[in-house]
């Protein structure tokens, strides 16, 4: 019951953002069916005691959870985490058309918004299995919509590393650790993943 409250105060706060930044009409019944769709799957089929993992590439170890890393660079509890959230639910179920859908849907609602778009280029992964031209387009969109911001490049090097290139992903998180503030909350995380896919 804890985690369908949860869930309701979520839905609940998202909407009530996105109203007082007055987001009207189509756009709101758009984000609004598509928390309570979210919610409603949640309710059906919701496990809150399994860990989340995203799909890989067979045989391949990831170097750390999807979502943790996205909510250490990205952040939580906004419009993008919570489309992103229900995108990697569906994609938790084997549903990566969905998963990528919702992500679509939502980039239509913000187009502008960086983070939907990492979130659509990992979702295009899961849905592929593997690192396609379709998934680098939404790393790079997310780019440059936010120049400077570590999460379109550390997510492009995350789906490099599921996808056997880990040489390709150590170069990026190390271009990333080389321009980044010593007090980064979030550089701990990039140092760990770089420690993970290095060689032994």
């Amino acid at each position: 019951m804890s985690g369908l409250l949860t869930i309701v105060l979520i839905v609940a706060a998202t909407l009530g953002l996105m109203w007082l930044l007055k987001v009207r009409g189509a756009v709101l019944m758009l984000a609004a069916a598509a928390l309570m769709f979210g919610a409603a799957g949640y309710a059906l089929q919701g496990r809150p005691a399994l860990g989340g993992s995203p799909h890989l590439a067979a045989g391949r170890a990831p170097p750390l959870p999807l979502t943790t890393a996205r909510k250490a660079l990205m952040g939580q509890f906004t419009a993008a985490d919570t489309w992103i959230t229900i995108s990697e639910g569906f994609a938790a179920r084997g549903k990566t058309q969905d998963a990528v859908g919702v992500m679509n849907s939502a980039i239509r609602a913000r187009p502008t918004d960086y983070a939907l778009w990492v979130g659509l280029g990992n979702a295009l992964f899961d849905h592929a299995g593997t690192l396609t031209p379709a998934s680098r387009f939404a790393f790079a969109r997310a780019a440059e919509l936010a120049p400077g911001h570590p999460a379109p490049s550390f997510f492009l090097g995350l789906a490099e590393a599921r996808a056997g290139e880990p040489a390709e992903a150590l170069k990026r998180w190390r271009a990333i650790l080389a321009s980044a503030p010593a007090d980064a909350s979030w550089r701990p995380l990039v140092e760990d993943a770089v420690l993970a896919v290095s060689p032994r």
